[in-house]
């Protein structure tokens, strides 16, 4: 399932937020309206391109909402939306589909390789839509 993004609108809406604050109009920068949570099935991750960067979007069982870099650390291919979810212990993660490296949702650390590290983005769901900090 790909999610159908509704950009025209919501750009338009945060351009008007962004210039009240004082940022550049068509910002990168902050909050970015992605898709509908119900569009995201639990388990299962999403790739989404916001502001020009390649985001792995996960839903968990529990509803959690997790955006990281979709770029593996270990191999720089953009697949980490097709990993493979799970957790250890309390902890929710990701395995990248390439070489199983299990990175957690939360911190972006690998659990395996300490020097590997994926880059993770601030998520909220608002009026049932999710959003990402870049």
């Amino acid at each position: 399932m790909t999610a159908v993004l509704e950009t025209a609108v919501h750009d338009a809406v945060h351009d008007v937020e962004d210039q009240a604050a004082g940022r550049a109009v068509g910002s990168a920068v902050g909050w970015h309206r992605v898709c509908a949570v119900a569009d995201l099935e639990p388990a299962w991750g999403e790739a989404a391109l916001i502001a020009g960067r390649q985001v792995a979007l996960f839903r968990t069982v529990n509803g959690e909402v997790f955006a990281v870099a979709n770029e593996d650390p270990a191999t720089g291919a953009n697949v980490m939306a097709r990993g493979i979810t799970g957790s250890r212990g309390d902890r929710p993660t990701i395995a990248s589909p390439l070489h199983k490296e299990v990175y957690d949702l939360e911190t972006g650390q690998c659990l395996g390789s300490p020097e590997l590290r994926l880059a993770t983005f601030g998520t909220r769901i608002v009026g049932g839509y999710i959003e990402v900090e870049l």
